[in-house]
């Protein structure tokens, strides 16, 4: 589904936005306001819900306790208050549909900007070397790999696949050709040839893991050499891999930290993902009663998965995405903060900012009373 979806949908897309303004960057920025637009009402509807249960949760677990004891005998009964009070407040679940809808087509896009035109296309294929006594008695099981759509031009691109129609399996002292071709059949090398440019896109092959097992030529046939495990890979130029973007030096370059160097792009794209991943959960948060273990979850979270993205493989072009989607979800945060909520919810909203205020106000007037060498009160 992730293929067809970016096949079909995704990259027809940004071949549009390439046709009005021939830059990659831009395409990425397009393409990704239109998708989240286009999934607007299905993540307003998991911000409205959550909003909804940050509100409702004290008041329904109080409730829901209360229905278990008073009930606790009469099951059936229980389930019947259980549900009248989640006809009343919604269910806690409710906020997921709309995150699971949504789901393909996030990972879709995802896996359209790490692929070409973007960056390097590799194709992993994990071999098991055999005894050639024991190659007689495997049933051969067809290898294909995922598709990645391939870009020779600006305008001209097709799935392509890598396949070993005998298996993954292989006798030592046995050769086999790993094929790349199109979902019709054709062979990528023939493709390449009608093209003035191809050249620049065929595969490099390589052995990533088990060097002295096997040997792979430059046309992706691979020679068994000893029995064990090895890892085979061939890798696609991306067209626009090394294409820039504004203060990005390549949309294909991955790595903060890379031969003892900093990419300072790099490191800008990932600091501002957590700036903008920051301000879009304090946004979440106005409006609503302080909550000091959520608050410091929402101070932390940014930071540790900023970190972590720092030393992650992505792509710029992927960070630039991400980027944009931050700013796109911060702007629909803000706005859907201040819609106007149910009768019940903002009744109950306005008791708990009413009991915070008074509970800081009791907490100021204490500490003016208390004198100067006194000490707090555990209480406080």
């Amino acid at each position: 589904m992730i293929g067809y979806i970016s096949d079909h949908l995704l990259i027809p897309i940004l071949d549009f936005f390439y046709g009005l303004v021939p830059s990659y960057g831009l395409a990425i920025v397009g393409l990704t306001i239109l998708i989240r637009l286009a999934l607007f009402p299905l993540s307003a509807g998991s911000i409205r819900s959550a909003r909804r249960m940050r509100i409702a949760q004290p008041v329904m677990q109080k409730r829901q306790a209360e229905i278990k004891s008073r009930y606790a005998n009469d099951p059936s009964k229980q389930q019947e208050e259980l549900g009248k009070l989640m006809g009343e407040f919604g269910s806690p679940l409710s906020g997921c549909l709309p995150l699971l809808v949504q789901m393909p087509i996030l990972f879709a896009l995802f896996a359209t900007l790490r692929g070409s035109p973007f960056a390097d296309v590799p194709y992993l294929v994990n071999l098991k070397v055999l005894p050639p006594e024991q190659i007689a008695t495997v049933e051969p099981k067809p290898f294909t790999s995922p598709r990645h759509s391939i870009f020779v031009t600006e305008k001209d691109h097709f799935p392509v696949i890598a396949s070993l129609p005998g298996g993954t399996k292989i006798a030592a002292g046995e050769s086999v050709n790993i094929k790349l071709q199109t979902l019709s059949g054709d062979n990528y090398g023939k493709v390449l040839s009608n093209y003035k440019d191809g050249s620049k896109f065929v595969p490099t092959w390589k052995v990533t893991k088990g060097e002295g097992l096997v040997n792979v030529s430059s046309d992706g046939t691979v020679t068994a050499k000893y029995p064990g495990d090895a890892t085979v890979e061939g890798r696609i130029p991306g067209l626009a891999a090394k294409s820039g973007f504004l203060f990005i030096k390549a949309l294909g370059q991955v790595g903060f930290y890379v031969d003892g160097a900093i990419n300072w792009d790099i490191a800008i794209l990932v600091g501002s993902f957590g700036l903008t991943l920051l301000l879009s959960q304090i946004l979440s948060g106005q409006g609503m009663p302080v909550n000091p273990q959520q608050s410091t979850a929402n101070k932390i979270t940014p930071i540790m998965i900023t970190g972590m993205f720092l030393f992650f493989p992505l792509p710029a072009g992927v960070l630039l995405y991400m980027v944009i989607a931050n700013i796109f979800q911060a702007g629909q945060t803000f706005l859907l903060s201040r819609e106007a909520l149910p009768e019940n919810l903002q009744k109950i909203l306005d008791d708990q900012l009413t009991n915070q205020s008074s509970a800081k106000t009791v907490t100021v007037v204490a500490e003016t009373e208390r004198l100067p060498f006194e000490p707090k009160s555990n209480k406080e």
